[in-house]
């Protein structure tokens, strides 16, 4: 399923907010690289979004009329995965996007998902 949404725009991410329990839904830019959805983060470990993954890492994906649940993490800085991430949404996003995301893509939090079914 996950490579049917390779060529999506974007997706749709839905956390647990970390204080009042009810889900919490954002549409997101994404990259898709061996079963696993990559995303950035430009406002880093500040984003809603993201404190929400660290407080519940159990998120849903919602692409092309089809969800998908799996677990969220924030990648460690200067790993492999880390680096792929941020190439692939950076490589993916600037020809639709029409200008430089290198500094976007250098400065932003990379997060996973990974899907247990995968």
């Amino acid at each position: 399923m996950l490579r049917d949404w390779t060529d999506r725009e974007f997706c749709y991410l839905t956390t647990t907010g970390r204080r009042t329990g009810r889900p919490h839904t954002i549409e997101i830019w994404f990259a898709i690289h061996d079963d696993r959805l990559y995303m950035l983060s430009g406002g880093r470990d500040s984003a809603d979004w993201v404190r929400n993954v660290q407080a519940d890492p159990n998120v849903t994906i919602r692409a092309a009329e089809q969800t998908i649940a799996g677990r969220a993490r924030v990648l460690e800085p200067h790993e492999d995965e880390d680096v792929l991430a941020r190439r692939l949404l950076v490589e993916k996003y600037e020809p639709i996007d029409h200008s430089s995301l290198t500094e976007w893509g250098r400065s932003s939090l990379p997060v996973v998902v990974e899907f247990p079914s995968a």
